[in-house]
């Protein structure tokens, strides 16, 4: 029994592995960047002074993921561009270079910018078909508009970036960037009533563990919490209050829900259940620096109006 218990803590994968490394040097980077913003802050800001860390972490995962599992991640490159595998590196070399200049705070202009247009040109080049050709189907809908608030995100510590040099610089990309997030957020709430029995956050297939007391309630909960946010988010009505309340939720479901799946994912032999799990995990994350990020632009745009 000890033995069984050992050789599955201890179980090798390469992907995984490297997944977590990748994730847990990022997050040290991100803590030590972000330590000042933090012990200034007050109550939940300084939540919203994660906002990078929680972006960055999971760009650094993913980019370890695209080196480690390259011979799968290439399958999903689309088929009319040549040299998949060259695609599947570049891209996994610009998600590593953009997690360190977003963890650290440097040229952050240019790292947002740039991860944005490459979110962007995936929804272009894969999501957009993918969903067109399948419009019955939710969770094309759910990736499309995760994608979009991935790419959204981006340009949103893009433009809060230039904000810092120059009083208008960025505030009409913050602006648009709001509408997507916000669009994107009402629908993720209508689909958490729609489907309860699916994990929070971002409503996809994974089903809620049996360990989660009322499950039910957390997910209308969570949905009506996105409804809200959403709204205010995309009319500008106390949109850094909604995305501060909004990026916290979903920073306490990382850490209490998606959190122990992720243990639990990691203690399983099986390399599919662990990389399942820290893409849950992280992507969770992602979506959740990707509202704090707004609420922090959102409080520099509406101070210098």
């Amino acid at each position: 029994m000890h033995a069984t218990i050992l050789a599955v803590l201890f179980e090798f994968s390469r992907t995984a592995t490297s997944m977590c490394f990748a994730g847990i040097a990022l997050v040290l980077i991100g803590l030590w960047a972000a330590k000042r913003d933090v012990s200034n802050a007050r109550g939940l800001d300084k939540i919203v002074a994660l906002a990078n860390l929680c972006f960055a972490a999971p760009l650094a995962v993913f980019g370890a993921e695209h080196f480690a599992a390259a011979r799968g991640i290439m399958q999903l490159v689309p088929k009319f561009m040549p040299w998949p595998l060259f695609w599947t590196y570049l891209v996994g070399t610009g998600l590593l270079a953009a997690s360190l200049s977003i963890a650290t705070k440097v040229q952050v202009q240019w790292s947002g910018l740039l991860f944005g247009i490459m979110m962007f040109l995936f929804v272009a080049m894969m999501d957009v078909p993918g969903t067109l050709a399948n419009v019955h189907n939710r969770i094309s809908w759910v990736l499309l508009c995760r994608e979009m608030s991935f790419g959204a995100g981006g340009w949103v510590l893009a433009g809060d970036a230039m904000a810092r040099r120059n009083a208008q610089a960025g505030s009409k990309l913050i602006t648009a960037d709001r509408v997507v997030i916000g669009i994107a957020a009402i629908f993720y709430g209508v689909q958490h009533f729609l489907h309860p029995i699916n994990v929070p956050g971002v409503p996809l297939e994974k089903l809620m563990p049996a360990w989660i007391p009322a499950p039910h309630l957390l997910s209308y909960l969570t949905g009506a919490i996105l409804l809200v946010s959403g709204a205010a988010i995309l009319l500008g009505k106390n949109a850094r209050v909604a995305a501060t309340y909004l990026g916290s939720w979903l920073f306490v479901l990382v850490l209490f829900v998606y959190g122990p799946i992720l243990i639990a994912s990691l203690l399983d032999p099986s390399t599919g259940v662990k990389v399942e799990g820290l893409n849950y995990f992280f992507d969770t994350l992602l979506y959740a620096g990707t509202i704090l990020a707004l609420a922090r632009a959102t409080s520099r745009t509406e101070f210098l109006k």
